[in-house]
């Protein structure tokens, strides 16, 4: 048995493929989830695919992200998923019922399964020593319908935990310290595996959010060893039964370590407008706040909430500002009202929203213009927050708390002695919220039901040797999939209707991109390095397809995103001289002979008469996946 956790959980799904770093595998996937966001699309393309029933262990559809109903639209699509749920033999947790990640944490994650979601915190059941990864929807929909899921074998970084956190400082100061060293590119292919005595002193919640936020460095997972702490967290949660021991084998071999004294970590944030961009909170300054937000799946734990709810306890939120407290499930809600905890929240004057994922994604509580919001999230992008002048800052619920009680950013060491919380022995278990699947001969009886703006799929055409037409935007490092395709309550009803979500594409970036594409007959985008990181969004792929876009042309992809636009028939290719990307402007003519797509490509700027060598990292059934035109029309010809 090899000696990671990475590879005793690895040798027991790969059904192809050899466990060397950077070959690819084919996984056996054991559990999947979907999210209201990104879930309506992934069932239209499982139903697409014509399977009766999903053929996994279990899989869970989840309704966290589009729960603020403007219109029919949202409570449209959330009835379509329930209904797809009995259909196909899905769990299906109910409106309400809580954050996608922090649920199934609670409820379903089992130590040495592999899990993929259409979301890209997925991971966060790695604090639970799941392997565990984000992926698009039509991955997700493949894998419920039997067929593995292909990654690269990663590299395994092991970052070796030592000595304890002190008083007002938690995990989310571990994974501000991690991208304070990582950073947010650079790590494709990498999975950050947490070993060392250190380990020994976090609780199930705290692992979670250091693997929930592990996300923002671009690596394919992260993972925690599921011990006795995993054990009694799994007990306390009647779920004794899906333990089961995974550790590191004494003599395990890390491809890299990172050391990390947890004694010497302080209050962290990173400040406006990426997660790596990190510093220690006493360095950045009392800088005037107009709003805290404390929640996400991220940070919307009992542990951290019961923290929260000691340091406001007999205190009022600063008149300056406004505080909004997101619970991650009804769990929690439920322990914080029977420990006091709800009432102290509620009287020091903070906003209790609903258990959802509600801000993080732009859904309410915008800040105000060129406003300053303090945030236990996992992402501060440039407008994520519904306002584009904003200035977001990440921190602990530590440091978010006592800010909202001073009003402006501040050292929660400030504040004189922290609290104490240790987990219950056996918290509050009721699943009535969540809808078992059916027996599958009643569940062929169900009609699915569709609201108006549930749009079919559309179709696209195989490739053929040559892809010619304009390089409709140029642009730098770090784009997400939110500068490509943006979220909010504006957006995100729309994530079942193609037609009308493609008029937003690069929307923040380039309001003209829409009518250039639809002008141009479509054509080409134009990057730089780690393009596309962020949200496992497929629309970000799939809506510029929609719109024409053939090829993406830049100087490195995020993982998920470049899995994407092989999934929806869109070229990924990379400059093989980075400098080349100056060679190109918005506008030009271009022209890109693909031939098999089995070796490099060349470029040829009709405008300038440049010839450009361009690589890529497709596999053979990558290539054959993209000149088939897509994933979907693939996987049906398997199945």
């Amino acid at each position: 048995m090899a000696g990671t956790i990475t590879e005793k959980i690895l040798s027991r799904h790969i059904v192809e493929g050899e466990a060397v770093a950077g070959q690819e595998v084919a996984l056996k996937i054991d559990n999947t989830l979907t999210q209201d966001a990104t879930g309506t699309m992934a069932y239209l393309q499982f139903e697409a695919i014509g399977i009766d029933r999903v053929k996994t262990q279990f899989s869970v559809s989840f309704v966290d992200h589009n729960t603020l109903q403007t219109d029919f639209r949202n409570a449209d699509d959330h009835l379509y998923l329930q209904s797809v749920a009995k259909r196909y033999g899905l769990y299906f947790s109910r409106p309400g019922n809580g954050i996608c990640h922090q649920v199934f944490l609670e409820r379903f994650a089992r130590p040495g399964n592999t899990l993929i979601g259409s979301d890209s915190h997925t991971p966060t059941a790695g604090g639970i020593g799941c392997f565990a990864m984000g992926a698009g929807g039509l991955d997700v929909a493949c894998a419920m319908a039997g067929a593995p899921f292909r990654i690269k074998y990663p590299k395994i970084v092991g970052i070796k935990l030592t000595g304890r956190l002190n008083d007002w400082v938690s995990a989310k100061d571990v994974i501000l310290e991690v991208l304070r060293r990582v950073d947010v590119k650079g790590n494709v292919g990498k999975v950050f595996e947490y070993f060392g005595e250190g380990v020994k002193t976090l609780s199930v919640p705290d692992r979670a959010t250091i693997t929930n936020m592990g996300t923002e460095t671009g690596c394919t997972t992260s993972i925690f060893p599921s011990d006795e702490i995993t054990r009694e967290f799994l007990k306390a949660q009647g779920r004794e039964e899906d333990w089961q021991l995974l550790v590191p084998d004494e003599d395990a071999t890390y491809d890299e370590v990172i050391e990390i004294n947890l004694s010497e970590i302080e209050p962290m944030v990173a400040l406006p407008h990426s997660p790596g961009n990190v510093r220690r909170v006493r360095e950045v300054g009392p800088i005037k706040v107009d709003q805290v937000a404390i929640g996400s799946c991220t940070n919307s734990s009992l542990r951290d909430l019961m923290m929260v709810a000691a340091i406001l306890d007999g205190k009022t939120v600063a008149e300056n500002l406004h505080l909004t407290i997101s619970p991650g499930s009804r769990q929690v809600v439920e322990h914080l009202i029977a420990d006091g905890g709800y009432a102290s929240i509620v009287r020091a004057g903070a906003r209790i929203m609903e258990n959802a994922c509600g801000a993080c994604i732009g859904m309410g509580c915008a800040p105000r213009s060129e406003g300053v919001s303090v945030r236990t999230f996992n992402r501060n992008f440039e407008g994520r927050s519904g306002t584009k002048d904003a200035k977001v800052y990440l921190v602990s619920p530590e440091t978010a708390a006592a800010t909202a009680i001073t009003g402006y950013l501040t050292d929660p060491r400030e504040l004189g002695e922290a609290p104490k919380f240790e987990l219950p022995k056996k918290f509050f278990v009721n699943d009535n919220m969540i809808i078992k699947p059916l027996p599958e001969e009643e569940a062929k009886k169900v009609e699915i039901v569709r609201g108006p703006n549930i749009r079919p799929l559309p179709s696209f055409e195989p490739l053929g040797d040559k892809l010619e037409g304009k390089a409709l935007i140029k642009v730098g490092d770090n784009i997400t999939t939110d500068h490509i395709m943006p979220a909010g309550a504006k957006i995100l009803p729309l994530r079942s209707n193609i037609p009308e979500i493609s008029k937003h594409v690069f929307e923040a970036v380039d309001p003209s991109f829409y009518e250039k594409a639809r002008s141009y007959g479509g054509g080409f985008i134009i990057g730089g390095e780690n393009y596309g990181q962020g949200s496992s969004r497929e629309h970000a792929a799939l809506a510029p397809k929609y719109l024409g876009v053939k090829a993406v042309v830049v100087k490195s992809f995020a993982r998920i995103h470049l899995a994407n636009l092989i999934n929806f028939g869109i070229v990924p290719l990379t400059f093989k001289n980075p400098e080349d990307y100056d060679r190109i402007s918005e506008g030009d003519d271009l022209e890109i002979a693909i031939g098999d797509l089995l070796g490099p490509c060349k470029l040829t700027n009709k405008t300038t008469g440049a010839v450009i060598e361009l690589e890529h990292t497709l596999s053979k059934l990558d290539a054959e996946i993209l000149k088939t035109g897509g994933k979907l029309p693939w996987i049906k010809k398997q199945f």
